[in-house]
């Protein structure tokens, strides 16, 4: 994401904001990377100990939580990217949107894993934004890229020439 926004000013005026804004996002999901890994070991040592179970559980659902909301942000800037950044950078907008539309799906699964059989509104707000992060991959913007080094046009496996 800032590659594409570092190299599209020409044509994006608001290139550079948009390079901070990836910026930010990827610092920001480098600390959720740390959260979450700590948040389980919190989990996994309340659960040993039978202190604080419910407060370590909570954290457990809350920092993949912000995994997707902070995934489904990169995927709104990706396809952002992908219809004003520069053509020859499209399809690596589109890739940054395919990895956070992964990364929403996989925190959205950890919060309905973690949250178990309870009713939860955090799960609801989980998926509807691993789905919208998803569907910015079927906008018209975020389809494949127009070319440049070392890009070719996608084509499906039956559409190739023989």
């Amino acid at each position: 994401m800032q590659k594409v926004a570092r190299l599209s000013g020409k044509q994006w005026p608001e290139a550079e904001e948009m390079h901070g804004r990836a910026e930010r996002l990827r610092l920001y999901g480098e600390e959720l990377i740390e959260q979450d890994s700590t948040a389980f070991l919190a989990y996994v040592e309340a659960v040993r100990t039978g202190q604080d179970v419910a407060a370590a559980q909570a954290r457990t659902v809350d920092v993949p939580l912000e995994i997707v909301r902070a995934a489904a942000q990169v995927a709104e800037l990706a396809e952002q990217s992908a219809s004003h950044g520069n053509p020859k950078l499209r399809a690596d907008a589109v890739v940054a949107a395919l990895l956070a539309a992964a990364a929403a799906e996989s925190a959205a699964y950890l919060v309905a894993i973690n949250l178990g059989e309870a009713a939860d509104v955090r799960l609801d707000e989980a998926r509807r934004l691993a789905g919208e992060a998803s569907a910015r991959l079927r906008s018209p913007g975020a389809r494949g890229s127009r070319g440049g080094p070392g890009r070719a046009r996608a084509r499906s496996a039956d559409s190739r020439r023989r």
